[in-house]
């Protein structure tokens, strides 16, 4: 490799990192508030190990709060969990939770804010409170997982037990998070706050999903035809990218066929219909959603 691109290889890889890790700041941030305006003040509860430490926080003498709980909890997780996920997320992780920790010490006793009563921005409403609460700190999760780590030590966990005990990673999450609001509703003997958080966990985990995997996700047009050349062609004409082509035989005829496999979105899937109906009134049209469309750098 020439030495000029592989220095700018590496000025690339460098300004890539840095910017991963100030975005990570920011999740971290973002993460905080959301807990300690809208969640902490009125006793909600956010999912998994923030929960956990939120819960603790709360049934314990003072000088334990929840950002020791959120570091004495989370990291050793991460840790545990390097030799699975690696290096490059162990730190990131610990990073964002370290990131999380400190914003969120600084803003219950540093910062003039007070949230040891009502919340700030929404008062004593537990439903507003519930809702923003999750929408916040679902970005601030959403934003870590995007860039490389994880706010939460569950999501560790579930990577790492899930399977051993015969269960998808989103059961062994969802399980654990009933599990604590089963708990909290017996710590505080009352179900009010543990059933409101369950809304803050919904929101939050939607959140989540539309900050990593978008909100307007792609279709993958899977079209069996035995004009494979002509409607390719079509398509990519009509929309400026390219397709690809599969050879396949028939499950029952063992005709031999062809797939063609085009991305597109979800305002261009009656023009796609059309195109391919009017080349081949017999193809067969398979739609999926995908998440994310990943292309080669230059």
């Amino acid at each position: 490799m020439p030495k000029e691109k592989h220095k700018t290889l590496l000025k690339n890889t460098l300004k890539e990192k840095l910017g991963n890790l100030l975005m990570l700041f920011v999740a971290g941030i973002v993460n905080a508030f959301g807990v300690t305006i809208f969640l902490y003040p009125v006793k909600l509860y956010d999912s998994g190990i923030s929960g956990l430490s939120m819960l603790l926080d709360q049934i314990t003498p003072d000088h334990l709060s929840l950002s020791l709980f959120l570091i004495v909890f989370n990291i050793p997780i991460f840790i545990f969990g390097l030799k699975k996920q690696g290096i490059s997320f162990t730190l990131c992780s610990v990073f964002a939770v370290a990131v999380y920790s400190f914003a969120s010490f600084m803003i219950m006793h540093v910062l003039p804010v007070d949230v040891s009563f009502i919340s700030p921005l929404a008062g004593s409403d537990l439903l507003l409170c519930a809702v923003f609460g999750g929408v916040i700190s679902g970005v601030g999760s959403g934003m870590t997982i995007r860039f490389g780590g994880a706010i939460d030590g569950v999501d560790v966990l579930s990577v790492i037990f899930a399977r051993k005990i015969g269960i998808s990673i989103g059961t062994f999450v969802m399980l654990f998070n009933t599990l604590l609001y089963i708990i909290c509703g017996i710590a505080i003997q009352s179900w009010i706050l543990p059933l409101y958080s369950i809304v803050t966990y919904y929101v939050g985990s939607r959140t989540v999903d539309f900050i990593t995997e978008g909100f307007d996700r792609a279709k993958c047009a899977m079209i069996v035809t035995v004009e494979a050349d002509r409607i390719s062609d079509a398509l990519s004409d009509n929309f400026g990218s390219s397709g690809t082509i599969v050879k396949a035989i028939g499950g029952y005829s063992k005709e031999e066929k062809e797939i063609v496999y085009f991305i597109v979105n979800r305002f261009q899937i009656n023009k796609l219909k059309k195109i391919v109906h009017d080349i081949d009134n017999a193809a067969f049209i398979s739609l999926q959603e995908v998440a994310d469309i990943i292309r080669k750098r230059e």
